[in-house]
């Protein structure tokens, strides 16, 4: 499915919330929340999921097609689908998710939004994950450095392409003239061969671009003639891996550091990628003046991609390990973040 494109210029203040405080000051509710989703999904008015046609809305807050009557609602098929924590929540984690350059781990978000267990916020930020991949989004272009990575822990045995108990990623990384790099693409491979990275080139490089890479055997092969190739040996020169090919090396150690520093290292092989699409959207988007557009295009994509369950994330959906709730507690979700107005409860009458 691909998503609409927004090809006019945003507006800090009207289209998205520049800084935390606006955010406090646009949505104090849910119901503000609720409306801007309804805006973003259907910035036209209502258009149904099934035919194609108009509606109205009903007193339920439903919208109802006026040629098949098929009744939906704002978050309905979008990753917010039968969600029973509240969207002011929501909002709060996709704000803390994006406002920083490390991002937040589920740990740290289960603490400040008092969720009613872990597995919510790490399934909520999973969630958000899947909505950084964005269907049919513009592939890199230009000259375009290409290089594999092992991402895991120091384990003893052989080291490079054929190490085991590692990830294998391989990383594409826009490089702009004179200096400086652009966007990037990372994605988990099963192994280094050719026709595996045939097919990440033709899904993450546009045709006709400069790939550049190191020696190995498998790129000319992959790239054939849809590519320009511009190998460098890194045994055959007296410079280093970093100096022939900065950017994806730029990239690897950013990413490395990322992940022991804002998640403590402990990302597992199964969830990795989703890791790596999030790395990719805030690397991409770097450069943007006001965080508050990251916000509103991760919510932007997050109304036009299709639910996702907690089974689904999992191999196993059953914990290893239940900590049993003492008797008098059990979970419940999140609470919301919709407050009255206190005139200064720290005064004490």
């Amino acid at each position: 499915m691909n998503l609409p494109q927004n090809t006019q210029r945003l507006v800090p203040g009207e289209d998205y919330p520049p800084s935390y405080g606006d955010l406090l000051a646009w949505f104090p509710d849910d119901e503000a929340c609720l409306d801007y989703l309804d805006w973003l999904r259907w910035p036209n008015g209502f258009v149904c999921l099934l035919c194609g046609s108009e509606g109205w809305r009903l007193n339920d807050g439903r919208y109802d097609c006026s040629n098949c009557t098929f009744r939906s609602s704002v978050t309905a098929g979008t990753i917010f689908h039968r969600t029973r924590t509240p969207l002011s929540v929501w909002f709060a984690s996709a704000w803390h998710m994006t406002s920083g350059k490390n991002g937040i781990a589920a740990k740290t978000l289960h603490r400040q939004l008092k969720f009613g267990s872990y597995q919510t916020a790490w399934t909520m930020l999973h969630r958000y994950r899947k909505a950084m991949v964005r269907p049919g989004r513009d592939r890199l272009s230009g000259q375009v450095e290409v290089d594999e990575t092992f991402i895991g822990g120091a384990r003893k045995g052989k080291r490079g392409r054929g190490a085991e108990g590692k990830t294998l990623v391989v990383i594409a990384v826009e490089t702009l003239i004179p200096k400086g790099f652009g966007r990037c693409r990372l994605q988990i491979v099963p192994n280094a061969e050719a026709t595996t990275l045939q097919s990440f080139l033709r899904d993450y490089v546009e045709p006709g671009s400069n790939i550049v890479t190191d020696g190995w055997r498998s790129y000319p092969r992959a790239i054939g003639k849809d590519y320009h190739h511009t190998p460098h040996s890194i045994k055959g020169s007296d410079s280093d891996a970093h100096s022939l090919l900065p950017g994806v090396h730029r990239v690897s150690s950013l990413v490395k550091r990322w992940l022991l520093g804002t998640h403590q290292g402990a990302v597992e092989d199964d969830h990795l990628q989703g890791y790596l699409d999030e790395f990719a959207f805030r690397f991409n988007r770097r450069h943007s003046e006001f965080r508050g557009l990251l916000f509103r295009r991760l919510l932007e994509q997050a109304v036009h991609v299709d639910p996702v369950t907690y089974k689904s994330l999992v191999v196993n959906s059953t914990p290893k390990r239940v900590k049993p709730l003492p008797p008098h507690q059990r979970r419940t979700a999140p609470p919301t973040l919709s407050r009255a107005l206190q005139a200064r409860p720290w005064r004490k009458i």
